[in-house]
């Protein structure tokens, strides 16, 4: 799709859910320096749309969305006013750059949402349980550690950081993290998140949090069951730190109970505007990608005059 104007998609039902935010710092970041003819920042825009091809021909999806953090849960600041503190504000270059992807998703006929007050996470939670749920097979495109709780027979993730394209499955899971996914969220809360500013137990990394897990199945099993742990040093920083862990479930839990408004129609994989995506290519200077689309669908000629230096 991001050459042209039509998907990758299939009629099997397969939903591919992108995580807007992510992709779009990992775009940022990837590519240091690009601009357009009038000197607009543009490293953002062309590395994201660059990245939607592989995922499309990788996955082929028949409904596909991008979900956009709509600001920290409410829910999650009352319990842990320090969650996701320590992370510094959007670089300002990339905050400009939004709305162009936007605009790009829009020409490409790819739907994207952002819900006030509800973080991208906790959507993709919802709308991955919706799907499972009227039967379709679900890849969630993120590096985020936290959705390999999600992960089922059913829901598998595709991460950016595998230079082999592969999807995660359960096994992939285990051998990542060492628990099952149905123990990803236990395994969170007692190792913490640095990424979201949860501390964890002292003394407890992921190897120690893996043993306990293996040994006892869950936090309510290991609490239940306390005196069983050795040895006592370990024992004795559990049973200190055991209100963190409960509240570190509550942080590290994806609430698919949020309100995820959208439809099926509006996921539906269709082509996108030829016309649309030829003039932002043009706007941003991206040589390569607008050669591409008027190559597939303006055979005829009337071609765009590169700017000098475009890409």
């Amino acid at each position: 799709m991001p050459s042209s104007s039509t998907s990758e998609c299939q009629s099997q039902r397969r939903l591919l859910i992108v995580d807007g935010h992510a992709f779009a710092y990992r775009a940022f970041f990837a590519i240091r320096s690009l601009s357009s003819p009038d000197g607009s920042a543009t490293n953002a825009i062309y590395g994201f749309v660059r990245m939607l091809g592989p995922m499309l021909a990788k996955v082929r999806p028949s409904h596909m969305i991008v979900i956009w953090d709509g600001g920290l849960a409410p829910e999650r600041m009352a319990i842990h006013p320090e969650y996701k503190a320590q992370r510094p504000e959007m670089p300002h270059s990339l905050e400009q750059q939004l709305d162009q992807i936007i605009a790009y998703l829009r020409a490409a006929n790819i739907f994207s949402l952002t819900q006030d007050n509800i973080e991208a996470d906790d959507c993709i939670a919802a709308l991955t349980l919706r799907a499972e749920a009227e039967d379709f097979d679900v890849v969630i495109a993120t590096s985020d550690k936290d959705f390999m709780q999600l992960v089922s027979p059913r829901v598998s993730l595709l991460n950016p950081s595998e230079k082999n394209g592969a999807l995660w499955g359960e096994e992939e899971v285990f051998a990542k993290a060492g628990v099952k996914p149905t123990q990803i969220v236990d395994w969170l809360s007692l190792t913490g998140d640095a990424v979201d500013n949860i501390p964890g137990v002292p003394g407890v990394g992921t190897k120690t949090a893996q043993s306990l897990l293996h040994q006892f199945g869950s936090i309510d099993s290991l609490f239940s069951r306390i005196g069983e742990v050795h040895p006592d040093r370990l024992r004795a920083s559990l049973q200190a730190s055991e209100e963190a862990v409960r509240r570190n479930q509550k942080l590290v839990r994806l609430n698919a109970q949020v309100r995820c408004e959208v439809s099926w129609e509006e996921m539906l994989c269709k082509p996108g505007d030829p016309a649309a995506l030829r003039q932002l290519y043009a706007r941003w200077g991206f040589k390569t990608l607008l050669h591409e689309l008027e190559r597939a669908h303006f055979p005829e000629g009337d071609l765009f005059q590169e700017p000098a230096g475009a890409r």
